[in-house]
This record gives C-alpha cells, structure tokens and sequence, in this order.
C-alpha cells in the first residue's frame, strides 16, 4: 500500500527541486522518490555495536594467506602484461 508525504518547502526550495527535476526529465515526485531512496541507501541499518562484533568475531579465525610481498608483485605483473596490449 503506498503511503502520502507532505513536505512544505519554501518558493524557492520548491523552484530550486523542480528545476532539478526536470533537467533530469523527471517529476517533481518522481526525484524526489529518488532522493530519498538514496538517503536510505547512505544510512546503515545495521547498529555500529553489531558491525563491530562482526570484525571482531571474523579477525578471531586464522586462514592461511600468501605472502604479501609475493602477492603485491603478481598483481603488479598482472598490470604489467594488461598494459603492453
């Protein structure tokens, strides 16, 4: 079910959102959907508590590895051989 948002913007807000809009060939509705569908996006909704129990809890296992300066040198000859094409 869709729910209706009003939003009172001065003129000039107003024209200054509309003007975006529609050099965007969009409505005013529609940009703003976008917008705040991007502010969603920037904003996590998982609590920073949590995301640090996650790192804590990953960095507690020990997966062997490589050797980085083995490691940094193939990916350096990688960009080396994409490059003399």
């Amino acid at each position: 079910m869709s729910k209706r948002l009003q939003v009172l913007l001065d003129d000039d807000e107003m024209k200054e959102i509309a003007a975006l809009a529609r050099s965007r060939k969009m409505t005013v509705s529609s940009w703003v959907r976008n917008a705040l569908k991007e502010a969603r996006s920037r904003f996590s909704s998982v609590a920073g508590d949590r995301k640090l129990q996650v790192v804590r809890a990953a960095a507690k296992h020990a997966f062997p590895t490589g050797d980085m300066e083995k490691m940094l040198a193939e990916i350096e000859s990688g960009y080396l051989a994409d490059s003399s094409k």
